[in-house]
């Protein structure tokens, strides 16, 4: 849910949310890597102008989630976040056989949600939209009822007041990016680390734009 006026941000605590990953190790999706040099240096740029508001170490790479497949298991899924190696070889033939092309997304403003901060990504084609459905074909996706494309900034790391965020946003001058999307990206980053790495596994090439 976006952060709303007189409103404060939900924090993430440093520990372990076991009640969550219940000792599975790597959560998967599909994403979109974000490898523009100049839109990098802009998003490392807000990162640092934000970083007194969130939460370190704030190491993962830039990137558009696409759709969120859940705890990655070599066995039959057992609980409902789970996936298996034989969902996601469905997931790759359904995008292959479809031999869908490359498209052209934006970058947006700066928002927030009530957890993170975010750069709010314009798909006026409603390309992504395609790729999601081709993904939920055999998987219900993990995620919140209502998808917003964004690049994730940070996690808040204390329950600042919407209105210091929003007044912090003022601060900086905005920039605006156009991207050509050329592949799909699946990986998955380890549970138990909040913020780390994305590791990818999987790089789908679409045709040319």
């Amino acid at each position: 849910m976006l952060l709303q006026p007189f409103c404060t941000v939900i924090p993430t605590l440093s520990h372990d949310y076991a009640e969550w990953h219940r000792g599975r190790e790597d959560y998967a999706l599909w994403y979109i890597e974000i490898t523009e040099p100049k839109l990098q240096h802009y998003l490392q740029k807000l990162r640092e102008h934000f970083s007194p508001f969130l939460f370190q170490p704030n190491i993962r790479q830039f990137h558009i989630t696409l759709f969120i497949c859940g705890f990655l298991t070599e066995y039959q899924p057992v609980l409902n976040d789970d996936f298996s190696q034989q969902q996601l070889s469905q997931q790759i033939k359904n995008l292959t056989k479809q031999k869908l092309g490359a498209f052209k997304i934006k970058t947006g403003k700066i928002q927030s949600f009530e957890s993170a901060l975010f750069v709010e990504i314009l798909d006026e084609n409603n390309s992504l939209s395609i790729f999601r459905h081709l993904f939920a074909q055999n998987h219900h996706e993990i995620a919140a009822l209502h998808y917003v494309p964004h690049i994730t900034l940070g996690l808040y790391h204390s329950a600042f007041t919407a209105e210091k965020i929003f007044e912090h946003v003022k601060t900086i001058e905005q920039q605006q990016f156009e991207l050509d999307v050329t592949h799909l990206s699946f990986g998955y980053y380890k549970a138990k680390i909040i913020q780390g790495k994305l590791y990818a596994e999987q790089h789908i090439h679409l045709g040319k734009l």
